[in-house]
């Protein structure tokens, strides 16, 4: 949410946060499990090497979209899901936004 302009949404009971309207990151989280979906044009071949990592369905892994999944024992890696947060952003925000960063 630090993120310039960055607003939160809940479609389908997911949040959903966006930048002037466009997604730039999908959250889920439950009693069994997190997941996040974000868009990696420069990281995805390399998000993908992690087993819980896939690309995202409904056609936006073709577009560079990689979703995690973590169960309640996992221990996720935050300080890299925040740079891919960050990269995701940057791949949605309007240039001027991205620049600042």
């Amino acid at each position: 949410m630090a993120l310039p302009e960055t607003l939160e949404e809940f479609p389908w009971g997911h949040s959903a946060l966006k930048v002037r309207g466009k997604t730039f990151l999908f959250l889920n989280h439950s009693e069994e499990e997190l997941s996040l979906s974000v868009k990696l044009p420069a990281s995805r071949d390399f998000a993908l090497i992690f087993d819980w990592a896939e690309p995202t369905g409904y056609g936006l892994g073709r577009s560079g979209w990689v979703t995690g999944r973590f169960s309640q024992d996992d221990q996720p890696d935050f300080e890299l899901l925040e740079r891919w947060i960050v990269e995701s952003y940057k791949a949605i925000a309007p240039k001027k936004l991205s620049a600042s960063l």
